[in-house]
């Protein structure tokens, strides 16, 4: 094809700004689907957790055809725990689809993934979402991209970009918000005229750098990206030059290309198009495919990294082995070496102890992604309360810091600066909204947001929007305490009665409620105080041949706090594990028995003295 009749493109936004909503509408009225077609909401969301959570978080690719020109479109992630796969797209397309939504205009991840784009000197267009909105500020939102445009180091001609605005949800655009039309033809004009096609040699050698991966049960791995230079055909011998130069001669099986949400097996493939490749083997995410004769490996692909970590093992609760699939250290180790090969934004290696994985990632959102993900597979393991990853700068030590940006009313806000205050946070600044709302801005220390959203939604009631960044590395900001509770731990295995219950939950709050089956060190609740305190949820009522007034009147639960993987793994102390199955997560303490805890306690963590 020629590449002068191809556009490839990646949509950015934040996270509920309507991007894979656009995605529907345009390749709706591009007719890939037929007319009687069923068609769900948010197509592209292919993955499961991307629809319960409703984000994206894989990159994934879609085309069209407009007018005879080939749209290329990448749908990227809108969270900055996500980056690694946005950083890997932008290598991939000519230009961008910046969309902002009509209220509340650029946001924090915005920031991060166009400042990708416009570092390789992508071209984009600002496209309004939403304009239907009650509220809806378009003069407002655009001046405030171009503020941003122009903070991120944006050249004239990027800063000059032009804008379109949308309801995707009804697949409506316009140049003007007042002149609508009812079709996104305004968007797909303006996507032909304004960004480039790809700028490749079509009579060169072979060259493509393997951007994203795919896996199909049949044909096995396959190599997603861009064919930077000459063409590439069903059965070519090539080069493989991996990331520290070794070369490896290979045979391509099948070329694909993208057609719809599908990919259509093509005898050859030219510059400049976005294709898949099967066949190759063990191609690593940045390895370049190039010409035997005429080798030209490409500069390997750089990600930030990872700011957070925490320990995979092996299930070592007494419930071990009763829920899950895949439980040994092999297939624990053989899964996350997997994943670290599809992102290279995480981080796996090995440790002293054989059952023991030391895994770093971007954030809490990407490990809990992970983690949720393993345990839907089948597989059972126990991670540990996640921790910032330090660097020494001229001998002293450095933490990642994140930009915050929160917006409360303002009868919340007194709670939340104290509770920011608390983490260290630093106020840089503050703004009072139209609609009485307050905006704060804050640098935080990683590990002062470590279980911070859970204090933030409950001093909020619930209304508060809290959005994060990372900002960079500064000088450790000194100890910070996250947590002010202790754990109600269970005092000896069995079941949990209600009449164990009903006394424990005057200590606090519980997680578990009756007939459910507890370990000596399994932690059931949330001290009220400080500190730790053993209790026994499995006791049962004596029963005597009296009758005391009273003595039959049913007890009641209240009833307990179900948290959610994400609120589990924010809960944990460095002393506690978080046990996960197929069927359950469950808090519990590293030492279980009681009196080696207490022991560890008393001298010190050296259980010997």
């Amino acid at each position: 094809m020629n590449p002068q009749n191809i556009r490839n493109i990646a949509i950015i936004a934040h996270v509920d700004h309507g991007k894979t909503t656009l995605v529907d509408a345009m390749l709706k009225q591009a007719r890939i689907f037929r007319e009687n077609q069923q068609v769900a909401d948010r197509v592209m969301d292919s993955n499961d957790l991307e629809r319960e959570r409703g984000i994206t978080i894989l990159s994934k690719n879609t085309s069209i055809t407009y007018k005879g020109v080939k749209i290329n479109i990448v749908d990227t992630p809108g969270h900055a725990d996500f980056g690694g796969e946005v950083e890997r797209v932008m290598n991939m397309v000519d230009g961008v689809l910046l969309l902002v939504d009509s209220v509340e205009g650029p946001m924090p991840q915005t920031k991060f993934v166009l400042r990708q784009a416009l570092e390789r000197g992508l071209k984009a267009i600002v496209v309004v979402n939403k304009i239907d909105r009650p509220n809806a500020r378009p003069d407002f939102v655009v001046d405030t991209t171009f503020d941003l445009f122009v903070d991120l180091g944006a050249d004239e001609e990027q800063a000059d970009f032009p804008v379109i605005y949308t309801n995707a949800l009804t697949g409506q655009s316009g140049l003007e918000p007042g002149e609508m039309t009812d079709n996104l033809e305004p968007l797909f004009e303006q996507i032909l005229d304004t960004l480039p096609s790809p700028d490749v040699e079509t009579e060169g050698p072979t060259q493509m750098q393997a951007t994203l991966m795919g896996y199909d049960d049949y044909k096995g791995k396959i190599v997603i990206g861009r064919l930077n230079s000459g063409s590439i055909e069903k059965n070519q011998n090539v080069l493989h030059i991996l990331s520290d130069g070794t070369q490896k001669p290979l045979k391509v099986a099948q070329v694909f290309t993208h057609q719809g949400l599908g990919r259509v097996e093509v005898e050859r493939a030219t510059a400049g198009d976005i294709i898949a490749l099967t066949g190759l083997g063990n191609v690593g995410i940045g390895d370049t495919i190039t010409d035997p004769e005429d080798p030209r490996p490409l500069p390997p692909i750089k990600v930030e990294e990872p700011t957070l970590r925490i320990t995979f093992g092996v299930n070592t609760s007494p419930f071990a082995g009763r829920e899950g699939d895949f439980v040994t250290s092999r297939k624990l180790r053989e899964r996350l070496f997997i994943e670290a090969e599809k992102d290279v934004a995480l981080k796996v290696e090995e440790t002293d102890s054989p059952d023991t994985f030391l895994v770093a990632g971007r954030g809490e959102l990407h490990l809990g992604i992970l983690i949720e993900n393993m345990r839907r597979e089948g597989y059972e393991f126990e991670v540990s309360k996640p921790e910032v990853i330090l660097k020494k700068v001229d001998d002293k030590w450095h933490e990642p810091i994140e930009t915050v940006e929160v917006e409360v009313s303002s009868e919340y806000q007194g709670a939340v600066v104290e509770l920011l205050g608390q983490r260290k946070g630093q106020m840089t600044d503050m703004q009072l909204r139209d609609d009485g709302s307050i905006h704060y801005t804050y640098l935080v220390p990683t590990r002062g947001l470590i279980g911070f959203r859970q204090q933030f939604l409950t001093a909020t009631r619930g209304e508060g929007l809290i959005n994060t960044l990372f900002a960079g590395f500064q000088p450790h900001a000194g100890d910070i305490q996250t947590r002010d509770h202790g754990s109600l731990v269970a005092w000896e295995p069995g079941t949990a009665t209600t009449y164990g219950l009903h006394a424990a939950q005057e200590r606090g709050t519980l997680f578990i409620g009756a007939n459910i089956d507890v370990y000596e060190g399994m932690v059931v609740g949330q001290h009220i105080r400080e500190g730790d305190l053993d209790v026994n949820v499995c006791k049962k009522k004596q029963l005597t041949n009296f009758r005391a007034s009273g003595s039959d009147e049913a007890l009641r639960l209240e009833p307990p706090k179900n948290l959610s993987l994400d609120d589990a793994l924010e809960y944990l102390s460095e002393d506690e594990l978080l046990e996960v199955t197929p069927k359950d997560f469950r808090i519990r303490k590293r030492i279980l028995p009681k009196n080696e805890r207490r022991k560890y306690q008393k001298y010190g963590g050296k259980v010997n003295g």
